[in-house]
């Protein structure tokens, strides 16, 4: 599966898709890139003044590029037309802020897969290569057969 092809299965759309790019992907790794606009819907009010990405906002950058598209890569099921996820654990450390028209990379590393059940470890680095943030992030994948009908 090309990486084009993973982008074109996620089920966000803007203003609540957190991938520009994926950069790699194999069976144990994901890595992609995003870069938070300037005029993200929620720099308006997270902080006056002194606009900061929330935690929340990195978390699911996090899970859409280390966890939904790693599990996008590894079901491999060319029939399927909808995946359905849902997180089911997080536990993240932050470690700098991210601003507005800053670009953040996501590197993770498949710690299990199994009956649908993904986990992995996962950390988000700023363009100087600092850890913004990392920790372990889990999901439940179910599949949407598409009917031969």
């Amino acid at each position: 599966m090309n990486l084009k092809t993973i982008l074109n299965k996620l089920p966000y759309t803007k203003p609540f898709l957190f991938v520009d790019d994926l950069v790699s992907i194999t069976e144990a790794r994901a890595e992609g890139t995003y870069t938070f606009k300037e005029n993200e819907y929620f720099y308006k009010g997270h902080f006056k003044e002194n606009p900061v990405t929330p935690g929340v906002i990195l978390v699911e950058c996090m899970a859409q590029i280390g966890l939904v598209c790693l599990g996008i890569f590894l079901l491999k099921d060319s029939e399927t037309k909808n995946i359905q996820i849902a997180l089911s654990s997080h536990q993240v450390d932050f470690y700098k802020p991210v601003f507005p028209k800053e670009t953040v990379t996501v590197i993770s590393e498949k710690e299990y897969f199994r009956f649908h059940k993904l986990k992995c470890n996962v950390k988000m680095l700023n363009k100087a290569g600092e850890v913004v943030a990392k920790g372990t992030i889990s999901g439940m994948m179910k599949l949407s057969v598409v009917s031969s009908q």
